[in-house]
């Protein structure tokens, strides 16, 4: 579930959306040489490359002209990219198999992913995320940020080992902030996020900043110092 944090240097903002430095182009799941592969193909890399356990989401569809998501709601916020039912998180696989077999009686469907059992998430406003990746970059500390995207609602999500819930308003408050100053969410157990190549309706795809590929899951004490100094800088 989410915890919400709501919140001298200068660090430099890196450059924003379709310049040098922002959104990969790489090889992470979802994400090919033109920036995007199917569904399909991101859930089993998922499943098969990482481990980490998806489920199936809603997805968009454009009716006389307009793109609406399949959960029937007109006035859905995350068209394309939310669970189907009640239940946050859905029924989960880490099996590439099963992945498959859904996908393909589903290929339209957003991937999601979990949170809490591979993964804890650490969330920040899209500049602020930026600041903090320039920041922890120049320190050159290991193992670095992690995997990293961001998604068409301008929050940038840092991926991060499971437990962070609990943890993270207690170091924010070591590190001389109030809690309720920053725009930090956690997100574990009974949580998701949507992942590429999954799209916002007709606002966009989530995007890898960071490739999972190669890239080790920090613990959260490693980041918050740089995310929460970073929020303070954006406000």
């Amino acid at each position: 579930m989410e915890n919400t944090i709501t919140g001298t240097e200068v660090t430099p903002i890196p450059q924003q959306r379709g310049e040098a430095g922002q959104p990969s182009s790489g090889n992470g799941p979802g994400q090919g040489r033109r920036g995007s592969s199917s569904m399909l193909e991101a859930a089993v890399a998922y499943a098969e490359e990482r481990q980490w356990q998806v489920f199936p989401g809603t997805s968009s569809e454009t009716v006389e002209g307009v793109v609406r998501c399949s959960c029937g709601d007109p006035g859905c916020p995350l068209p394309g990219a939310h669970p189907e039912g009640p239940d946050r998180a859905g029924p989960a696989t880490s099996s590439g198999t099963v992945a498959r077999r859904t996908w393909t009686l589903r290929p339209e469907a957003a991937v999601l992913l979990p949170t809490g059992r591979d993964f804890d998430v650490l969330e920040v406003p899209e500049t602020a995320g930026y600041l903090a990746l320039a920041r922890l970059d120049r320190l050159g500390a290991e193992p670095g940020a992690g995997p990293v995207l961001v998604a068409p609602d301008r929050r940038m999500r840092f991926l991060v080992l499971p437990g962070a819930v609990a943890r993270v308003p207690r170091m924010v408050r070591e590190l001389g902030w109030a809690p309720e100053a920053l725009g930090l969410t956690v997100t574990g157990a009974g949580g998701w996020i949507a992942a590429p190549p999954t799209r916002y309706g007709a606002r966009g795809p989530v995007q890898w900043v960071r490739p999972p590929a190669g890239r080790r899951l920090p613990d959260a004490a490693a980041l918050v110092p740089a995310l929460a100094y970073a929020c303070t800088r954006d406000r």
